[in-house]
């Protein structure tokens, strides 16, 4: 058991000039990798925003903004990204301006 602990310090001893430069280039790279998977974060979560923006319901005029019933027309689309192409979509009209003659 001496032995084997004689061996540990000498291996110690061998790998000390070495040790500060090992954890010096671990630390770094501890933190390019959070900077890295923070950087893909916020990426997915601008084109995930860009994809979402795109939804038309809440401009439809058969969009009723009522969890219940969210559309009349097609509910189990409303405020999916399957609406975004909704054969259905119909702009909502402004009740004050005038029709067309």
């Amino acid at each position: 058991m001496l032995y084997l602990l004689h061996l540990l310090h000498f291996i110690l001893q061998a790998l000390d000039p070495f040790l500060v430069p090992i954890c010096l280039v671990c630390a770094w790279m501890s933190v390019l990798m959070v900077a890295w998977s923070l950087w893909g974060a916020v990426r997915s979560g601008v084109a995930r925003a860009q994809v979402m923006h795109q939804i038309p319901c809440t401009g439809c005029q058969f969009f009723t903004n009522d969890y219940r019933l969210k559309c009349t027309v097609r509910p189990q689309i409303a405020n999916t990204e399957k609406a975004i192409a909704c054969s259905d979509y119909c702009a909502k009209q402004n009740p004050f301006s005038m029709p067309p003659h």
